[in-house]
Order: C-alpha cells, then structure tokens, then sequence
C-alpha cells in the first residue's frame, strides 16, 4: 500500500510487487521479507535521524567526481578547470590553517587526558552548542547540501568512520580525495558515523561567544563525535581537524599517532619523514624508487604503520615537473588546486604568490603510480 500516487510511484511498487510474488511463489517466506525490512529500518534509523536536522535541503550524498565539478562551475566563483584538468578553488580570506582559533570542548570523558594550554584551548561545552547550531542553521539555507561518507585510517581495526556535511563542492571534492572513499558495498552499510564534521566555514561564528576570539572557530567535540568550522572556507582545516582527533583517539588505543610522511623501500623496510607542514614530507616520501605509504599523517602500531588519508596534500609553489614529476603529474582530473594563479589559456604560474605562498593541491593516493594500496 502506498499514498503516493504518482506514475514513478506506482511503477516502482508494481514492480517490487512482481518481485515479491515471484519470491514467495519460488518458497520464500514472508516472514523473512519482513526480517530484511527492520534490519534495513534499523540501519537507517539514525541516518534519518541526523538528515531530518537538514529537512527540505538538496542533499547531494557522495556524488562522483564529474559532478563536484560541476558543481563548484556552476556556484562558486574563481573556480575554474586548468590545463591538465585539475579543479581550481579559492579559498577566501583564508588561506592557511587558523591554529589560535582552534578549541577543544572541556567535556567530562576527555578533560583529565588533554594537555590544556596555548595549544589545545578549552570551549565549554555551551559555547559548542551555540557554535554547531550557528552552523546547522546557517546550512539549512543553502538549496543544497553534500553529505561525504568517507574512512580515516587504512587499518580495519582502526578505522573511523568520517562525515562531512558542507556546502562547496570544492570541500567535498576536497575530503573525498583526502579521506579512504568507501566501496559501493561499503556505503551501503556505512551506518552512523564515528565523527562528523559541520562545515558552514562561509558563515562567521559571534565572536561574543565565550571561549571565542575571532570570527573565526574550528571547535572538536570528542563526547559528541563532532567538529564544527566557522569563518574560514580554507579546506585544510577539514583534514588536520581528522589528525587531530586521530591524534587523541589512537593514544587512547595504544598506538602512536604521527604528522609523518611514510615510504616503503624494496626490502619492505620504512621510513619515516618527520616535519612541520610545508617542510618537504610530502616532496621527500614521493621517491620514485620507493612505495610511497602516505605524506603526512600516519599511525605506529605494533604491527606496523599505516596511513590515516586517502590522499595527498602537495604545497605547489615552486612546483617543476623536473623536480617533483610524481606530484606535478598527479595534478590532473579529480585534483584540487587552492589559491593558484593561471593564465588566459589556464596554465599554472607554480611560481606566482600573488594569493598565497601557501597553494595546494589535494589528489587521492592512487594518482601517485607507486602508491602502495592499501596504505600500511
């Protein structure tokens, strides 16, 4: 039974009829029908319950690559498509991560296990609430919305399970190339997400708040499983703020997390590169001659390491194909470009800072030929 009367309705229901009555003619029984159906209801249960906050939005659930593309054509002004066919975006005011305006929620289950201080800067769990409601209310009004599902960590047993919620599709390309894209069968049964990250970075958040000092706020709230970004559109904060909670959590399990790129030699030995951002890891990892692990965030087991991302995250300035044609190759369809300056014919000037010293580009893993896959 059903009360949607409508042609595409009804279509679909006379043909899940046949598909039911050739079933049960075949021995099925009812009652398995109806077995499938809870578990279905109950896997979905909580989905419904997260996306009905986003009622009467366009969600767009993790959409293939030619459509992002789209997209961020259509919507968001100064991208472009370069030669080579890479997707360029701007970032706004910000160009960089905002480390003075990033806090962590002084909540019951972590406060005794943070190191508090310049670094990692309290946010009651109020000023929280009041932030994440800033950003849900200012999502919901975009026409449209896109929801990445995605996995931090290459090893099963510590995988977690990521998502985004966003309006640019530049942030969505962006953490579909930097976070481990789940398979067909994999989506399927996702579930709940372990963390889930709201960005509504175009929307400032009020700077009245206690516990905030700038327009600007990347809030982590490890109880509730969420990030909340306000007042910067720059993607980067995306990926460190998975580090970051990748950071806690393994510590919690025993194993050692680390801002590292990673290389594996012949003899299937590895190496470790160990630097600030923006100090050569992601260069030094892509050696032709080795398999590359990852180029900036890994994790040390007893059992070895592996890579937190799905992708790379390459400073472009000063970039040559004679010096890093692992990366400058890499930069083609499907990459992101952040902050570069390109002529009228849409080639790359590698050496133009008129936007920043900080342009990027974030490709998956798989564009670098001797990536090792999977990433441990």
């Amino acid at each position: 039974q059903h009360n949607m009367n409508t042609p595409t309705t009804d279509k679909f229901v006379n043909e899940l009829a046949q598909h039911l009555n050739s079933f049960l003619e075949e021995g099925g029984r009812i009652e398995d029908v109806e077995a499938i159906i809870h578990h279905h209801d109950d896997e979905l249960g909580a989905d419904k319950d997260f996306m009905s906050q986003f009622a009467g939005r366009k969600i767009i659930r993790n959409p293939a690559v030619p459509i992002l593309y789209e997209h961020a054509l259509k919507h968001e002004s100064g991208t472009n498509i370069v030669d080579g066919g890479a997707l360029v975006a701007l970032s706004g005011s910000k160009t960089g991560r905002s480390p003075k305006d990033k806090r962590i929620v002084d909540e019951p289950t972590t406060s005794d296990d943070i190191w508090w201080g310049p670094v990692n800067t309290k946010l009651s769990e109020k000023s929280f609430v009041i932030n994440r409601s800033r950003a849900v209310d200012y999502l919901n009004t975009r026409d449209s919305l896109f929801v990445i599902d995605a996995y931090a960590a290459w090893d099963p047993k510590y995988r977690l399970k990521i998502r985004i919620v966003c309006e640019r599709a530049y942030h969505a390309l962006f953490m579909t190339n930097m976070l481990i894209r789940p398979t067909a069968e994999e989506l399927k049964t996702f579930g709940t997400p372990d963390f889930v990250i709201y960005n509504a970075g175009a929307f400032p958040c009020n700077r009245h708040t206690e516990g905030v000092s700038s327009s600007t706020s990347v809030s982590i709230n490890f109880a509730r499983g969420e990030m909340v970004i306000l007042g910067t559109e720059y993607a980067g904060e995306m990926k460190k703020g998975v580090l970051t909670i990748m950071m806690y959590l393994m510590m919690k399990r025993g194993a050692l997390p680390l801002h590292s790129s990673a290389n594996e030699g012949k003899d299937g030995t590895t190496t470790l590169f160990f630097g600030l951002s923006g100090t050569g890891k992601t260069t030094l990892s892509a050696d032709p001659e080795r398999w590359l692990i990852g180029d900036d965030e890994h994790v040390w087991t007893d059992e070895g390491v592996f890579n937190i991302e799905g992708g790379c995250y390459a400073k472009c300035i000063g970039l040559s194909q004679e010096k890093e044609p692992e990366i400058y190759n890499a930069i083609k369809f499907g990459a992101v470009l952040e902050n570069v300056v390109y002529d009228s014919k849409r080639r790359v000037d590698w050496n133009d800072s008129t936007i920043t010293e900080n342009t990027r580009c974030s490709y998956p893993l798989d564009f670098i030929p001797n990536a090792k896959l999977p990433a441990v």
